[in-house]
Order: structure tokens, then sequence, then C-alpha cells
């Protein structure tokens, strides 16, 4: 239990310090979510409860073909502020992240990569 409250507490101060950089620096706080701690913390966590590097390396696969559908977001976000509100934009730009997650998995099926 002990471990667990661990993971959850380290998991969480690294979003909250991503939160509060960025309220001073948002280049500083676009530097660190930019560099994929939660993959880090996921590699970290589940090679410690299982020992299995295989596992770690398909994870890490599996995270690199799913990141390109995630950056339509990062496209989308920014183009959609201009002409929206926050949560509209958030909405919208979410919508479209998980549709092309959907369009990844059709295209990485059809060249017979399983992640």
């Amino acid at each position: 239990m002990l471990y667990y409250a661990l993971k959850v507490a380290v998991s969480s101060f690294l979003i909250v310090l991503v939160s509060e950089v960025s309220k001073r620096n948002t280049f500083l706080g676009s530097v660190f979510a930019s560099v994929p701690m939660v993959s880090i913390l996921a590699f970290i966590w589940l090679y410690t409860d299982t020992g299995d590097k295989t596992k770690v390396a398909e994870l890490s696969l599996g995270i690199f073909w799913l990141v390109i559908p995630s950056l339509s977001m990062f496209i989308t976000l920014p183009l959609l502020l201009k002409k929206t509100g926050f949560y509209p934009a958030l909405a919208v730009s979410a919508i479209l992240m998980i549709l092309f997650y959907f369009l990844m998995m059709f295209i990485l099926h059809k060249l017979g990569i399983r992640i």
C-alpha cells in the first residue's frame, strides 16, 4: 500500500510541478511537459513491478505509435483557441485527437503492427 501511495505522490507531484511552473514561465512549463515524464515513470513502475524488460520495450513502442495522433491536439488547440473559448476548443481538440487515435489503430492494424 505504501508503494502505491509513493507512485501516486510522485506522479501527482510532477503534474502539479508543470502546472505551477507554467504559471510563471510558459516556456519552462512547456519544456517540463514535453519531456515524457509520465512515460518514464510508467517504464520505471512497470519494470519495478514486473522486472520484465520485454514489457517495457512493448510499452515504449506502443507509446511511440500513439504519440503521433496525440500531436493533433497540440496543433488544433492553439488554432481553435483563437476562434472560440477554452472549453469548446479543448473539447473539439480532444475529440479530434480521439478520432486520430482510431485512425492510427486502423492503419497499424492494416500494416500488421500490434500494440
